[in-house]
């Protein structure tokens, strides 16, 4: 029994040391590192610091219509990420794979959403970011 609970306990904690809380530096370094266009990095900050802030594995309350949002670009599980061990839905991605320290995954997907939706797809943006001051990034 006593095996079982250090067992539990250290998976718990191995969970913990999997998420990273990115602030607005690394984020930026992150951001450019995959490819993500400098003249609407200041848009992306301000999407990621209202929507995880900056926590690669952050998980959204239940939304009205039953779903959630994942990860550090809360990408919704609804229509781009799958609650299922299989990757699907239009990321092609497990909801599990965008709330890992790589974001790649959650990279590529938020791409893809604002592609087609532009950054009214994220509430956390259209809530603190449209047409208010963006966050300043000329030190990093």
């Amino acid at each position: 029994m006593y095996k079982i609970v250090v067992f539990a306990l250290m998976a718990v904690a191995c969970q913990e040391c999997q998420a990273r809380e990115l602030k607005r530096c690394p984020l930026v370094r992150e951001l450019r590192a995959q490819g993500f266009p400098e003249n609407k990095l200041r848009d992306w900050v301000c999407l990621v610091e209202n929507e995880s802030h900056g926590r690669t594995d952050a998980k959204g309350t239940v939304n009205k219509n039953g779903s959630r949002d994942y990860g550090l670009f809360q990408i919704n599980d609804k229509y781009w990420c799958s609650n299922t061990s299989t990757p699907g839905k239009d990321c092609h991605v497990t909801c599990a794979d965008v709330m890992t320290d790589d974001i790649t995954k959650a990279s590529t997907c938020a791409k893809k959403i604002f592609k087609r939706h532009g950054f009214r797809a994220w509430y956390g943006w259209r809530n603190h970011c449209d047409g208010k001051p963006l966050p300043d990034i000329s030190s990093c």
